[in-house]
């Protein structure tokens, strides 16, 4: 079994992404673009504003993708698409190609990197004929093992998602990438559910997977809302991808379960705190905790004591702040008697008791 390599790395438009690295957020278009090229840029451009890394197409077409066929296994059954016919569905959520340009343009104007994820080999060659600097491997492509082939043959980062793989055939996926040449690969675990519920999402999967593949983990999340993601992130997530819209109430293939602008931007955010929130293991004050030490409870004299008087719990006690001897040490004191007259509020320490330099070891 591989174990994940805290140096695993891959880079995209410039941004490394893996172990250490701020998480690496990706709004999904996909349909959400609603056959509006203009609405289109619009995504791109509020996803700048949100803080993503990068926005996400689908290249496709309805007959790239399946047949014009109407027969009962053609028909989408049950979900958020239930009685869809597959070529009607797909040939309203694609991204026409003539857009392709514009909008790869449009990205790399604004400084947001925009990659898409092939559905065939004719897209694979049109995306390189725009210099698209990574590329998706969907769900339900995990298994076309040519297509992936033909994606890695272009020597750029594939980020594959894993939904209703089994291990197997993620296995087999990542080895045909390998075979083929591919080095920068992100492995993304996902739930293939639109929304997705959060009970079925598995996140310690991340983890099964960043141990068995020397790859970069993420999460493929189409749960409703940020809280997965950010979870993700805590498990070891480098890579984070969600759906984007402008607004739900556009309506639109994906829009149900997509986020809205300033839920992507409070993404990114929770994303970068749950990042930094894992830190390493610690034991000890950190720096932030170093005031308040002070605030511990210690051995405190709160009854003026006679010199050789006997220390017992009316005149000794365990209160804060921290300047005396820890309370560990209360059981030992009681019973010494004092090596001085005692005041008040005086911190107790092992000079102030009568026999310290014999005894004081075993006070410790």
């Amino acid at each position: 079994m591989k174990h994940q390599s805290a140096n695993a790395r891959v880079t995209i438009g410039g941004r490394s992404i893996g172990t250490g690295e701020p998480p690496y957020v990706v709004a999904e278009m996909s349909g959400n673009h609603n056959h509006d090229l203009e609405r289109a840029l619009r995504i791109i451009d509020a996803a700048k504003a949100a803080g993503a890394d990068a926005v996400k197409l689908q290249t496709y077409r309805a007959d790239t993708i399946t047949i014009d066929h109407h027969g009962d296994e053609f028909i989408v059954k049950g979900g958020l698409w239930n009685g869809r016919c597959l070529y009607e569905l797909y040939e309203e959520a694609h991204t026409p190609w003539e857009w392709h340009a514009p909008i790869f343009e449009h990205a790399r104007r604004i400084g947001i990197t925009v990659f898409s994820s092939p559905f065939d080999h004719t897209a694979v060659d049109f995306l390189e004929e725009l210099g698209a600097p990574a590329y998706k491997i969907a769900s339900p492509e995990l298994i076309d093992l040519p297509l992936i082939r033909k994606v890695a043959h272009t020597g750029k980062p594939i980020v594959m998602s894993t939904g209703a793989a089994t291990l197997e055939e993620i296995g087999d996926a990542i080895q045909a990438a390998r075979d083929a040449g591919a080095t920068e690969l992100v492995v993304l675990h996902c739930t293939a559910a639109y929304p997705a519920p959060p009970e079925e999402t598995n996140l310690v999967t991340i983890k099964a997977l960043a141990e068995r593949f020397d790859v970069v983990v993420g999460l493929s999340d189409h749960t409703l809302g940020t809280t997965v993601s950010a979870l993700a992130v805590g498990m070891g997530a480098s890579f984070i991808e969600k759906h984007v819209t402008l607004a739900r109430a556009d309506g639109g293939v994906d829009s149900a379960f997509s986020l809205e602008p300033q839920e992507l931007a409070e993404l990114v955010t929770t994303a970068r705190i749950a990042q930094a929130a894992v830190g390493r293991p610690t034991f000890g004050p950190t720096t932030s905790e170093a005031s308040v030490l002070r605030n511990r409870r210690s051995l405190y004299v709160v009854k003026p004591i006679a010199k050789g008087e006997v220390l017992t719990l009316d005149n000794i006690r365990s209160i804060r702040p921290a300047n005396g001897l820890k309370p560990k040490h209360l059981d030992a004191v009681l019973g010494q008697r004092a090596a001085r007259d005692l005041s008040f509020g005086e911190p107790l320490n092992f000079e102030m008791i009568t026999g310290y330099s014999e005894e004081g070891s075993a006070l410790r």
